[in-house]
């Protein structure tokens, strides 16, 4: 079984590295660009068949090294096909 996790910063944390690419942008003549926020996207093939069993273990992957639950939310999404 495949999935996709996103990994985001928690809204009120400081993102420099999409502060950083805002202001990039607008100096390449994007100045419609009024936010940027940098996040990741994780791939992982689980062997699972359970939707359910799988996803619960992803979580437990993401709090304890994928993601700083203390400043990030993530998001997993099953991929079909």
């Amino acid at each position: 079984m495949k999935a996709s996790i996103t990994v985001t910063l928690r809204n009120g944390i400081l993102d420099p590295q999409g502060s950083a690419v805002m202001n990039a942008l607008n100096s390449m003549d994007a100045a419609c660009v009024k936010n940027v926020r940098i996040g990741k996207l994780i791939e992982i093939e689980i062997d699972e068949s359970d939707p359910a069993v799988a996803k619960e273990t992803l979580a437990k992957m993401c709090d304890r090294l994928l993601a700083n639950p203390v400043m990030e939310n993530y998001h997993i999404e099953f991929q079909t096909g």
